[in-house]
């Protein structure tokens, strides 16, 4: 049991660390990060019992609405919820790179409890490709939303609602669409290598996008 909760944990805290290491202009507080962590673990649950009444009452017939559609946007809505009730208006969300990191925590707070029950059932053979795709592209899709939070707690109040709109749709659309490749029978491998790597360029050219705006806001403070 040991070596199974180790190895489901460790892609979760191997790409948090990643994240949090390249803030290199403040220290975000670790005990916030961390209940933003617990947020997404605890949410792991409803989730799973919507999408496992969703799948036995067979309300959505068709496998693509159910297991494409339906999934992405539940994951996706409730973790742009909590972020929005309990982390947008924090006091400790005090810069743009800090949406990043909380969307990071709440992502891998989700991807961590789902990786464990996943062991639990399939054992750890599966672990190096769990930590490959799902575990790192729930990492990705927390900072494309948390990057849009952030731009969207330090921008004006109509340019503020277009960000909290792409911070929901933006990572739903990815995930969707990172769902709907494994449908495609035979194939999906050959598509989803380019598209994990496409999913990285792009996360990682929001870092860097989030890091430049922080380095803007301080330099207008300075100036101020």
């Amino acid at each position: 049991m040991f070596v199974l909760l180790s190895v489901s944990i460790a892609p979760a805290l191997a790409l948090f660390s990643f994240f949090y290491l390249r803030n290199q202009m403040a220290t975000e507080p670790r005990r916030t990060l961390f209940h933003t962590f617990l947020y997404g673990a605890i949410l792991t649950f409803p989730i799973l019992f919507l999408q496992y009444v969703i799948k036995e009452e067979q309300i959505f017939p068709n496998i693509i609405v159910q297991d494409v559609f339906f999934s992405g946007v539940v994951e996706e809505f409730f973790k742009w919820f909590i972020l929005m009730i309990a982390i947008y208006h924090h006091i400790e969300f005090d810069d743009p790179y800090d949406g990043i990191l909380y969307g990071v925590s709440i992502s891998l707070g989700f991807a961590t409890v789902e990786n464990i029950l996943y062991m639990l059932s399939f054992g750890v053979n599966t672990a190096f490709m769990r930590a490959l795709m799902p575990v790192s592209s729930h990492a990705l899709f927390g900072v494309v939303m948390g990057y849009y939070f952030g731009r969207a707690k330090f921008s004006k109040k109509d340019l503020s609602i277009q960000f909290r709109i792409l911070a929901l749709f933006a990572p739903m659309i990815l995930h969707i669409i990172y769902n709907f490749i494994f449908t495609i029978e035979g194939r999906w491998t050959y598509i989803m290598i380019p598209f994990m790597l496409f999913l990285w360029w792009f996360a990682l050219s929001k870092v860097k996008r989030a890091h430049q705006h922080l380095v803007q806001m301080l330099f207008a403070e300075k100036r101020i």
